[in-house]
């Protein structure tokens, strides 16, 4: 089994972006007039909730299988979620003719489990997300290949390719909203911009009771979660890796955790004045901007990164009932 070995590095992303062509959405980069006048500053979305499976994920998925040799493809890959990374490596395995597995949280909403089985994959249900992984790595042992949802510079480097379209259509942006899960899609997209524009602001954004990176830089070590409390199921991974922990350290300028309540009102404000729909792992990025809206000047270029919208029905009535929804 090959180990994903290689660095993290602007040609890894640069290489990543030119073998997606064709692969994944090239996704807008729009202008909100609305969110300006809100915040005070030029901002612009990053609309990767447009994305196939609507969310930035197979992105990753397919980098990481594009590099498989045949062997390992003939195995099957494996993969644990609790939604869009199940969605994103179900697409591309598929896409390529390959088997996979999705070890999932029985908490997992139904939309993510139909969506997850629509693309071809085989789901094994899991008490909890530690089940979850643990079940990973005894199919591993079996001969599966792991496509990790972030500890992985080839994932990573797919997840970057957002930075590198971001920079493409706004040379001159100045600070980038990022939501961070297991922290691989901020470390791709920070390499990516800072790399190139190594002025510009990356920050961090995670939910409470789904703020693994932002506990691990407070203690300067790993922490793991002892249960994933927020709504923003899909931010919910238990704890980070050394590899994302330090790209957060050396890349990300600030990590701003966010209570629900902030991430819903944003979630509803979005959906009344752009029309768009985003999980909450996507509006916080709104809020956390919202509590710098003293830094932003004229001269800002704000990106906020919608990194998904995989949101039913049924949460976004749970959501309005649960939390303030009135505009911030």
């Amino acid at each position: 089994m090959t180990q994903p070995t290689a660095n993290l590095t602007l040609d890894l992303i640069c290489r990543a972006q030119h073998r997606l062509r064709g692969l994944v959405h090239r996704t807008p980069l729009i202008h909100s007039t609305t969110l300006s006048a809100h915040l005070g500053a030029p901002t612009y979305l990053k609309l990767e909730l447009l994305q196939k499976t609507g969310s930035f994920k197979p992105r990753g998925a397919f980098n990481r299988i594009l590099e498989m040799p045949d062997d390992e493809r003939r195995r099957g890959v494996v993969a644990v979620s609790g939604g869009n990374h199940a969605q994103g490596v179900a697409y591309a395995a598929r896409h390529r003719g390959i088997h996979a597995t999705i070890c999932m949280p029985a908490s997992t909403p139904r939309n993510y489990l139909d969506a997850t089985r629509g693309y071809g994959a085989e789901i094994v249900l899991c008490p909890d997300i530690r089940a979850a992984f643990a079940e990973t790595a005894r199919l591993q042992q079996e001969g599966k290949i792991l496509v990790h949802p972030f500890d992985d510079p080839y994932v990573a480097a797919g997840q970057g390719t957002v930075g590198l379209e971001i920079l493409e259509d706004l040379p001159d942006v100045t600070r980038v909203y990022v939501s961070i899960g297991g922290g691989g899609f901020i470390g791709g997209i920070a390499t990516a911009i800072r790399s190139i524009k190594p002025d510009a602001k990356i920050i961090g954004v995670e939910t409470r009771g789904a703020d693994a990176m932002a506990q691990s830089l407070a203690a300067g070590a790993l922490v793991e979660l002892p249960a994933i409390t927020s709504i923003a199921r899909t931010l919910g991974a238990p704890k980070v890796s050394d590899f994302t922990l330090r790209l957060v350290r050396d890349l990300v300028e600030e990590v701003i955790v966010v209570d629900d309540a902030a991430a819903v009102k944003a979630l509803f404000f979005l959906l009344e004045r752009t029309k768009y729909v985003t999980e909450p792992a996507a509006s916080c990025c709104l809020a956390a901007a919202e509590q710098h809206r003293a830094r932003f000047n004229a001269k800002d270029r704000i990106v906020l990164v919608l990194c998904g919208g995989n949101v039913s029905a049924e949460d976004l009535t749970s959501f309005h009932a649960r939390f303030t929804t009135q505009a911030p």
